[in-house]
């Protein structure tokens, strides 16, 4: 990753052919994995009672992860435990190993009966099964939080410091004039916390981030501000439009709305183990069907 600035951005090399990707995951699958392991550190966070600094720092560190290494090798699950334990040290709000681990062990025994049910339209009630003090399952997942803490320390070359946006935008929605109404404030602040089950972090300068969500927010609240070259008011923050204009994009691929199918997909996707099934099914359909394709092929006579 580029460490030219004050943290580091994932190289234009990097975003075209991604660890995930060489290995055979599609691009949308592999974004909404990145949505669904942030979202995972996010509920984790609340339920810890963790500060939203770490939380945050967490999901940063997760994506930049997945420019470096594929989910084929590490499971969303084991490594957004190990971020968010991480980046409870590097925030000094450090959390119990024990609480980590029984926190991500309820979301993924609650996970597992989502991908489950995905389909059912009126799915049983969600029971959660604590695991034994001493039991196996308590050891595995510990083993797995201190390789994927190490692993990511590792393979980010301990370059783990983050830049968050809040005081950023506070400032920039100061100097437009944006802060007298409290639920413009609040809009432009969810869609930062949004963008952060993006790659956008990973990928752009905060000042564009900022940007992109103070753009979404005057557009959903018709807020006219000058947007006429050469008076821009995305340039007083040295911001292009063109990557402006991306980060909004990712951040509004959030919301799309994605079918039973879809869901079922990424929450049965969440260990590494399991994204090798698929592309293990995966590979296995696409050899029958080119065997289908073979065999249904007429042969010219001479």
């Amino acid at each position: 990753m580029s460490t030219g600035g004050l943290y580091p951005l994932a190289s234009l090399s990097q975003v075209e052919r991604t660890p995930s990707g060489e290995d055979g995951i599609p691009a949308d699958l592999e974004e909404d994995l990145r949505a669904y392991g942030c979202k995972l550190i996010h509920q984790a966070g609340i339920l810890l009672k963790q500060k939203q600094v770490a939380v945050a720092t967490a999901q940063i560190l997760f994506q930049r992860f997945y420019y470096v290494s594929s989910m084929k090798s590490f499971g969303i699950g084991d490594i957004g435990m190990g971020a968010l334990f991480l980046a409870s040290k590097l925030e000094e709000c450090a959390l119990r190993m024990r609480d980590v681990i029984n926190v991500f062990d309820l979301l993924f025994q609650r996970a597992a009966h989502n991908a489950a049910h995905a389909t059912s339209e009126q799915p049983p009630t969600f029971k959660y099964a604590p695991m034994s003090y001493f039991g196996n399952t308590f050891y595995d997942m510990k083993d797995a939080l201190v390789v994927s803490e190490m692993q990511i320390l590792k393979r980010l070359g301990f370059h783990v410091y983050a830049v968050l946006p809040y005081g950023t935008l506070v400032n920039y929605m100061r100097l437009l004039g944006l802060t007298s109404r409290e639920e413009v404030v609040n809009r432009a602040w969810g869609y930062l916390n949004d963008a952060l089950q993006t790659p956008v972090y990973a990928l752009y300068s905060v000042p564009t981030i900022v940007s992109a969500a103070i753009l979404l927010t005057v557009r959903h609240f018709s807020i006219p501000l000058p947007s006429t070259p050469p008076n821009c008011w995305w340039e007083l923050f040295d911001a292009e439009w063109e990557d402006v204009w991306s980060v909004c994009g990712y951040i509004m691929r959030l919301y799309r709305k994605r079918t039973p199918e879809e869901e079922r997909r990424v929450l049965g996707m969440v260990g590494k183990k399991d994204v090798r099934k698929w592309l293990d099914e995966q590979g296995s359909s696409t050899q029958m069907a080119a065997m289908n394709i073979s065999s249904a092929t007429p042969v010219l006579q001479s």
